[in-house]
């Protein structure tokens, strides 16, 4: 399987995470969604990354949903079947999602010629994240892993958003959660967060 997208992206570096955590076979093509020569648009035709390529050339894209595929590949299952937990790994991978769709735009906007941002806009996801951040922590109370005493997609979903925080928007969001700031110093020595961290956030 071929696994279409480039290093700096969080939700690629979910699927990445989790294809190391399970020891899938899935190899990394990177390709710059931005041109449009590339083969993501060929794939996806939103044209947005990551996208996946399985064996017999069928493609799935969107992070969630190539997650919850190569996750029912290979056992264990780091997102559960049923049960509460499944609704609780969900909830927090949507969480994690709308951190990184908050930290994203936010970036975005700041981009933008200092004449034309808004500052409503920056506030408005500054302030998504805080929320965030504050809901999490109030899940983590001292656990080493966020579902079942156990790793699942929660956690590395969680772990990717926050160390894109630190990467686009670094403020000092550990001196306000430091439940928050203590999971994810212990997430940070899988090997599998240190391996997939892009260059520029080493």
């Amino acid at each position: 399987m071929k696994l279409y997208g480039n290093e700096t992206s969080p939700y690629v570096r979910k699927v990445r995470i989790l294809v190391m955590e399970k020891g899938i076979d899935c190899a990394l093509v990177k390709a710059d969604y931005a041109d449009p020569s590339s083969p993501v648009h060929a794939h996806n035709p939103l044209g947005k990354i990551p996208v996946l390529e399985r064996s017999d050339g069928s493609t799935l894209f969107d992070s969630p949903v190539i997650v919850e595929y190569l996750d029912s590949l290979k056992t264990p299952a780091l997102i559960p079947a049923s049960g509460e937990p499944r609704w609780q790994v969900l909830r927090m991978q949507a969480l994690a999602d709308g951190l990184l769709d908050a930290t994203v735009a936010r970036m975005l906007e700041l981009r933008r010629p200092p004449e034309q941002q808004a500052a409503a806009t920056v506030q408005k996801q500054e302030t998504k994240v805080a929320r965030g951040l504050d809901w999490a922590e109030t899940q983590v109370r001292g656990k080493n892993y966020l579902v079942d005493n156990r790793l699942t997609a929660a956690d590395i979903s969680l772990a990717v958003a926050l160390d894109y925080i630190d990467f686009r928007y670094a403020h000092d969001w550990r001196s306000r959660c430091p439940q928050l700031a203590a999971w994810m110093k212990g997430m940070n020595a899988r090997p599998s967060l240190a391996t997939t961290r892009p260059p520029e956030m080493k």
